[in-house]
């Protein structure tokens, strides 16, 4: 059976609103941001005996085959960590494929890997760790009394809860050996650079893949209340780690963390591009944050704002949302926030023609092949014309089976990077 697709009038909208986001993908592209950081710092392998690469996240391959050559002769050894949509062999260089969102086995025999690289790092040696989104899961070295599983029910339980990145990076470094600065601890010795592509609100250091080379985010006893506040009560408590209060001391003359790529950097590509095409832009906030459904109702009233002014209209953001889960169907944070935002558009109708899309610059929305959404005034239409109803897959987290009826789903594949969501609406 062939699903329907969206109607003539919002294809020329749609291909816009995709081309702007892999504009933006584009500008978090993470190899000629690595290279010119690297420039910069070229004194440091200059001066290094042997340098040493540890790069994990969604970008560890990409990052790493860009680093190469830079490095030449005074390559030790060197490890990457990424999942499996991403994962390339590099000559020279270990590539181990890990789990996300969830860490498996693979994350295990990372997170081993890097402590034995981080501790063969001696005096004189450069330690060049590569950081990128979605490490947190990807690398996993639990702490004493932890077992796989209760990593995986942990990290699942999270994810669910609604907690936002912070909370939920505050709560992993203090069950880990590796996160909240103790990878650079490891590497006692050795000068540290850390270049990083944060997918985090104000590309705070401390949370980018949970701060393996930075300070802690927060203390245990708030690691405690994030918890508490989320009814999260694991029974593997008293593995809780505490900070290494010699880490503050050690930042200050050995370790450097530079962020190379963000969401900003992406979420500005795509206003300038927008603005190059003669739309009037309107940034809708510095960071896209909580639940789906009040991000949903804030986008849809500045659309109606906004709608108002003669000519194109482009809203822009960037962020991460959060999704409840209490159902049982599948999708991802950025599907849900799609699909929320064509359900308010029925209860207040923005009354010219637009589309909203929303989707993750790794490429990937949660647990699916999708990347997020893009929808359109018939998309609710589409779906009930398929015989489902929208509010009723909704309240089943089911955003994917309601989007891919009515042929909404945003298909890319793996990008190879990942600087958090994009959120482009544009009118005409």
């Amino acid at each position: 059976m062939v699903l329907p697709g969206p109607a003539p009038a919002f294809m020329d909208l749609r291909k816009q609103a995709i081309d702007l986001f892999r504009m933006g993908v584009a500008a978090a592209e993470p190899g000629p941001a690595v290279v010119a950081a690297l420039e910069r710092h070229s004194e440091r392998f200059e001066k290094a005996r042997r340098v040493i690469v540890i790069a994990f996240g969604k970008a560890a391959c990409a990052m790493t085959c860009a680093a190469l050559p830079l490095i030449g002769g005074k390559l030790h050894k060197a490890v990457a960590v990424t999942n499996a949509e991403n994962a390339v062999a590099i000559d020279g260089v270990a590539v181990i494929t890990a789990g996300h969102p969830l860490p498996d086995q693979g994350s295990l025999d990372a997170g081993r890997a890097v402590e034995n690289l981080a501790r063969s790092a001696e005096h004189g040696d450069l330690l060049l760790v590569l950081v990128s989104g979605g490490g947190s899961a990807l690398l996993c070295a639990p702490s004493a009394g932890l077992s796989l599983a209760d990593k995986i029910s942990l990290n699942d339980t999270l994810i669910r809860s609604g907690a936002d990145i912070r909370e939920i990076n505050t709560v992993r470094q203090h069950f880990s050996r590796l996160k909240g600065g103790r990878l650079a601890q490891l590497a006692s010795t050795a000068d540290i650079l850390a270049l990083i592509v944060s997918d985090v609100p104000n590309d705070d250091v401390r949370l980018v893949a949970s701060g393996p080379t930075a300070p802690l985010y927060a203390s245990v006893s708030h690691a405690r209340r994030v918890l508490s506040k989320y009814r999260i009560d694991p029974p593997f408590k008293g593995a809780l780690l505490s900070p290494d209060e010699r880490f503050s001391e050690a930042m200050s003359y050995r370790i450097e963390n530079v962020v190379v790529g963000s969401n900003r950097i992406s979420v500005e590509s795509v206003m300038a591009k927008a603005r190059q095409h003669g739309i009037r832009v309107v940034k809708a906030t510095d960071w896209l944050s909580g639940n789906v459904r009040d991000a949903a109702g804030t986008l849809h009233g500045i659309a109606l704002q906004h709608a108002c002014h003669a000519g194109p209209v482009a809203v822009v953001a960037g962020g991460e949302t959060t999704v409840e889960v209490s159902g049982t169907g599948k999708g991802g944070r950025n599907q849900e926030l799609a699909l929320r935002f064509a359900l308010a558009n029925e209860e207040k109708a923005i009354r010219r023609d637009w589309v909203f899309l929303s989707g993750g610059t790794d490429g990937r929305d949660g647990p699916t092949d999708a990347a997020g959404a893009i929808v359109d005034a018939g998309s609710t239409f589409r779906m009930r014309n398929f015989g489902q109803e929208p509010a009723v897959l909704l309240a089943n987290n089911d955003s994917y089976a309601a989007l891919a009826t009515s042929g909404d789903l945003l298909m890319t594949g793996a990008t190879g990077t990942n600087v958090a969501d994009l959120q482009i609406l544009l009118m005409q």
